[in-house]
């Protein structure tokens, strides 16, 4: 029987699971983890046992044959700037996934609970794919006015990549034969310009660089921002949490809830509108910037993420940007997708596991 794939999302109270069979999806739950559980816990990363036992447990008691999953992949996380693939977790990638480096954050548990639940299965090895600090970026992409600064590349590369192969697929071409702009429009967004298989450049959008989104900030004004920061108001972690989760949609609107936004705007509130089309507005002209980028020669343009649903928000883009390109939807997260493409390739011998060093 052909092996199975068993695909994790952590996210802050919740752990998504799918098994892939091949490309067909046969089990998907949201585990939710009860504050009780989870209130005992200094750092995000310490729940990664206590989150795989419950996995396993849900897996038995829906009867799933656990014998059969070959691959458990983790969403990566924010370890150090790596190329893009498959890797297999080691202690290396778990001591960088642990101790969090380069920022807190429930990504960073993917790697840690597939490595768990590995040990705990019969046959299954560990590996994380396309983290988030997958970095392809051109050196002049790189480059700011400030010498003591440099741009990262810090965005959404497991969703960006697995919709730009799908595409490619669907037109009969390689990934690596196609220069492709990508928008991920989610809790965050991130913008990155494919060219030929390679995200040469791509807003840093976990820093809250680009478009501003349901709970990120976006790209401010530096002396407005230099101000806020010396009012001696806020503290360097409030300033942090205002710019990665307090920002964008939930400081205009009081909610990051997409569906909220929605319903206000078909309720007719003008401001829930207005704001709604500046995100969109905002993308539009990120999405400009890439063109360049690509010197001018894009072959698609590419909506993805659980804004993507969204008419209202996609026909204003189009609008926007459609002379640029042929504008495509593939609307959703598309994580348990993108882990299950991985892993196939894998298990097909199309790519190897990297090893993180």
């Amino acid at each position: 029987m052909e092996a199975r794939i068993l695909c994790l999302k952590p996210e802050f109270d919740i752990t998504k699971v799918a098994i892939f069979q091949g490309s067909n999806m046969l089990y998907l739950k949201s585990i939710k983890h009860s504050k009780e559980q989870l209130k005992g816990f200094l750092k995000i990363t310490d729940q990664h046992q206590i989150r795989a036992n419950e996995i396993l447990e849900e897996l038995k008691d829906a009867e799933i044959k656990t014998d059969l999953i070959k691959v458990v992949i983790g969403r990566g996380g924010l370890v150090k700037p790596i190329p893009s693939g498959v890797y297999e977790v080691n202690e290396k990638l778990k001591n960088d996934l642990y101790n969090e480096d380069l920022g807190e954050h429930s990504v960073n548990l993917g790697g840690l609970i597939a490595d768990d639940l590995a040990k705990m299965l019969p046959a299954a090895k560990a590996y994380i794919a396309d983290p988030v600090v997958v970095d392809e970026m051109d050196d002049i992409a790189r480059v700011t006015g400030w010498p003591e600064f440099e741009r990262h590349s810090v965005f959404h590369a497991l969703t960006q990549k697995a919709i730009a192969r799908k595409h490619a697929k669907a037109v009969m071409k390689k990934y690596e034969e196609l220069n492709i702009i990508v928008a991920n429009l989610g809790e965050g967004i991130s913008i990155g310009a494919h060219m030929k298989g390679k995200v040469v450049d791509v807003n840093q959008a976990f820093d809250g660089e680009g478009p501003f989104s349901l709970e990120r900030t976006g790209s401010l004004p530096l002396i407005d921002i230099v101000k806020y920061c010396f009012s001696g108001k806020y503290t360097e972690e409030e300033v942090l949490k205002k710019i990665r989760s307090e920002g964008g949609m939930i400081a205009h609107l009081g909610t990051r809830n997409l569906f909220k936004i929605e319903e206000m705007i078909e309720k007719n509130d003008e401001k829930a509108k207005f704001i709604f089309e500046a995100m969109a507005y905002q993308v539009s002209k990120y999405i400009g910037s890439m063109v360049p980028v690509l010197n001018s020669n894009v072959d698609a343009i590419l909506l993805t993420g659980m804004i993507a649903h969204n008419k209202l928000f996609t026909d204003y883009i189009i609008e926007r940007v459609g002379k640029l390109a042929t504008v495509h939807i593939y609307p959703g997260e598309c994580i348990a997708d993108g882990l299950a493409l991985n892993a196939n390739m894998l298990l097909k011998g199309e790519i190897k596991a990297k090893v993180y060093k």
